[in-house]
């Protein structure tokens, strides 16, 4: 190893920008947090990601599933709009 490198004509490397999601900063109490720790443990994925989609379904952002009812619902829309 070089006990000095010349950086004088380095560049900085790309930045692989992050699509969708913001960074921030936010207090959570200790016991919310350490609930979707548990949470995310017993599920399998991570706490922030537990924690993303209790925020949607809060706000009603959720993604509902494609069940069968909301299927035919969909589709005899469409037969009637095509009419």
């Amino acid at each position: 190893m070089k006990a000095e490198y010349d950086f004088s004509q380095a560049k900085r490397g790309a930045v692989i920008p992050q699509g969708g999601k913001t960074r921030i900063t936010i207090y959570i109490d200790d016991d919310v947090l350490a609930t979707f720790r548990e949470r995310s443990e017993a599920a399998g994925k991570g706490y922030q990601t537990i924690m993303n989609e209790a925020l949607r379904q809060y706000l009603g952002k959720e993604k509902q599933p494609l069940d069968e009812e909301t299927l035919r619902r969909v589709i005899q829309e469409e037969i009637r709009a095509a009419k």
